[in-house]
C-alpha cells in the first residue's frame, strides 16, 4: 500500500478512537443512566397495575414531614438564588473607525520616519525591517498630530485625540443601544499611558452630564489586557449594585506617546500601535437578557510581575537623549508564553469537557511519577469554543498562539485581518476581532468566545462570553465598508 494511503488510514483511525473516547467521557453519566432507566421500565412493566397500586398505598406521609420537607426545599433554593452570582450581559458595543485623513500607508510612515530620523539611517532601516515583517495593512491610521515632521504631541493635542476616539465610540453606542447618558450607573474608562488631571473619566462625565452619583474609574499603566481588567470590575461592581449598567471605554492615546529617539527597542511601538478605542455597555437587569448579545461565563486573570523578567519585559523609560518611550524586551514572547500556561492553567478545568480534563491530568500525573521527559499533552481549546480574540499585539504573538494552542488559520484569522486592518489598538482590539466575526455572519446563539489579552506588568487575562442570540451582520461598524476585502492574503515579508 502507498505509504500515504497508510499515513491517512491511520489518522482517519485515530481521529474516529478519539471522538469515541471524546464521547464516551463527556456523556458518561447519561450512558451511565440509561441501562438504569431501562431496567426500572422494564420492572413496571412487568408488574400489574394493582401491585403498582399497592406499591403507593404502603407510603405513609403524615403532615409534619411534608411540611419539614417543604420548608427545607424552600430554604435550600433560598440560599441557591441568594448566593448565586448576578449574570453579566454585554448588551452591545462599538468601535471607534478612525477617518480617512487619519490613515498612514507605508510610503508614507517610511517618509517621515527619514526625515524625522535623517541622522540616523539605521534606525529607518530597522523600522522599515519591522514594518515589512509586521502584519500591518496599508489602512491603519495614527492620529493627527503625529502627521507632522517633527509631530507635536502636546497636551492639547493628545486630550484632542482623545475625545476624538472615546466620544466617537460613546455617541455609537448611545445610538446602537437606546441608552441614555443618565441612565449611566458605573463607567471606566482606561487608558494605560495618557493620564490628564482631570482625569478620561470626568471628561466623560463633563461632555455627557452624567449624574453627580455615577460610580466612576480611571485605570492607567495597565497595558494592553486593561480592557479585560475593566471588565472584571464592572462584573464586581455590578454584583453589588442590583439592576445597574456599567459602561466601559477601552482605549489608547498614540499623541503624547510617540517615541522621538534612535533607540530599536524603544521605535518598535512606533511601527506597530494605531489609534483606536471601544465602547462596551455591560448590565445585570433581567430585561436587558433578551436583547443582549453575550452573557459573561469566566474571567481569569494571571500577573507575573512578581518576577523581575516579567516587569521588565514592557517598560517605559527615557533613552539617553531624554526621549520618553516604551521599551519592549526580546524575551517578550517568552515571558508571555509563560503567563499564557499560567492562565490556561486555571482556566482550563472550567471551560473543558471531562474528556480534555482527563488525558491532561492522565498526562501531568506521568510526567510527574513515571517520566519527567514525556512531552506534555496539551489540551484541545477547540472543543472548548467555537471563537478566538487574541490580542493582535503583533505577528509573532499570534503566531505563537496559534502554535501553542494548536489552532487553524480560521481561528487566528479575526486577530490576523484586525491586525491588518487597524494595527495594534491596545485594549480595544479585542473588541475589533468579535466585530470581525459579527461582520462575518458567524456568530450563532450557544457560541461561546475565548478573549485572550496581554499587557504590561506582565499580565495574560481571558474572558469567557457565550453568545446570547444569533447575530446578523451588522450594516454599520468598523469593518462596514472593507468586509467584502477579508480575509486577505499576508505575506511574510512586504517589500517596501
Amino acid at each position: 500500500m502507498d505509504p500515504k494511503m497508510t499515513d491517512f488510514s491511520s489518522s482517519v483511525k485515530h481521529k474516529y478512537v478519539k471522538l469515541a473516547y471524546q464521547y464516551l467521557v463527556n456523556h458518561f453519566l447519561t450512558l451511565l443512566l440509561i441501562p438504569i432507566i431501562a431496567y426500572i421500565a422494564v420492572e413496571l412493566l412487568q408488574m400489574g397495575p394493582e401491585e403498582i397500586l399497592n406499591h403507593l398505598n404502603s407510603l405513609h406521609f403524615d403532615l409534619l414531614h411534608i411540611l419539614c420537607s417543604s420548608f427545607l426545599i424552600i430554604f435550600v433554593s433560598t440560599v441557591y438564588f441568594m448566593s448565586k452570582p448576578r449574570t453579566v450581559y454585554l448588551v452591545d458595543y462599538s468601535c471607534y473607525k478612525p477617518p480617512v485623513t487619519c490613515r498612514v500607508p507605508f510610503a508614507t510612515f517610511m517618509e517621515h520616519s527619514r526625515l524625522n530620523l535623517k541622522d540616523n539611517p539605521k534606525s529607518v532601516e530597522f523600522q522599515m525591517r519591522i514594518l515589512e515583517r509586521s502584519g500591518l495593512g496599508e489602512e491603519t491610521c495614527l492620529p493627527p498630530a503625529i502627521h507632522y515632521i517633527p509631530p507635536i504631541p502636546t497636551m492639547e493635542s493628545a486630550r484632542s485625540e482623545a475625545e476624538m476616539v472615546i466620544f466617537t465610540a460613546m455617541d455609537d453606542l448611545f445610538k446602537k443601544t437606546g441608552l441614555k447618558p443618565k441612565d449611566i450607573d458605573i463607567l471606566i474608562v482606561n487608558c494605560s499611558l495618557f493620564s490628564p488631571t482631570p482625569s478620561l473619566s470626568a471628561m466623560v462625565i463633563n461632555k455627557y452630564k452624567l449624574r453627580s452619583n455615577i460610580k466612576s474609574l480611571n485605570l492607567s499603566g495597565m497595558g494592553c489586557s486593561a480592557g479585560l481588567i475593566s471588565v472584571d470590575v464592572a462584573r464586581d461592581l455590578l454584583q453589588v449594585h442590583p439592576n445597574s449598567n456599567a459602561v466601559i471605554v477601552s482605549t489608547e492615546i498614540i499623541t503624547p506617546n510617540y517615541y522621538q529617539g534612535k533607540e530599536r527597542a524603544m521605535l518598535l511601538p512606533n511601527c506597530l500601535f494605531r489609534m483606536g478605542a471601544a465602547a462596551i455597555l455591560l448590565s445585570n437587569r433581567r430585561s436587558d437578557r433578551w436583547r443582549a448579545k453575550y452573557k459573561l461565563c469566566h474571567l481569569v486573570r494571571t500577573h507575573k510581575g512578581a518576577e523581575d523578567k516579567s516587569f521588565y519585559c514592557v517598560y517605559e523609560q527615557q533613552d539617553k537623549e531624554g526621549h520618553v518611550g516604551i521599551n519592549l524586551s526580546k524575551d517578550l514572547m517568552a515571558i508571555a508564553g509563560d503567563a499564557l500556561k499560567s492562565n490556561i492553567t486555571t482556566i482550563g478545568p472550567l471551560v473543558l469537557p471531562a474528556s480534555e480534563q482527563l488525558l491532561f491530568l492522565t498526562s501531568l500525573i506521568g510526567r510527574k511519577i513515571f517520566n519527567p521527559k514525556w512531552k506534555p499533552y496539551i489540551p484541545d481549546f477547540k472543543m472548548a469554543f467555537e471563537h478566538f480574540c487574541i490580542h493582535a499585539g503583533g505577528r509573532a504573538v499570534i503566531d505563537e498562539l496559534q502554535k501553542s494552542l494548536q489552532l487553524s488559520g480560521e481561528h487566528v484569522e479575526a486577530s490576523r485581518m484586525t491586525l491588518h486592518r487597524f494595527g495594534n489598538t491596545s485594549s480595544s482590539s479585542l473588541w475589533y476581532e468579535l466585530s470581525y466575526i459579527e461582520a462575518k455572519g458567524r456568530m450563532k446563539r450557544g457560541d461561546r468566545v475565548w478573549q485572550i489579552a496581554f499587557g504590561s506588568g506582565f499580565k495574560c487575562n481571558s474572558a469567557v462570553w457565550k453568545c446570547n442570540r444569533t447575530i446578523k451582520s451588522p450594516t454599520e461598524g468598523p469593518w462596514s465598508d472593507c468586509i467584502d476585502r477579508y480575509p486577505v492574503f499576508i505575506p511574510e515579508v512586504v517589500k517596501l
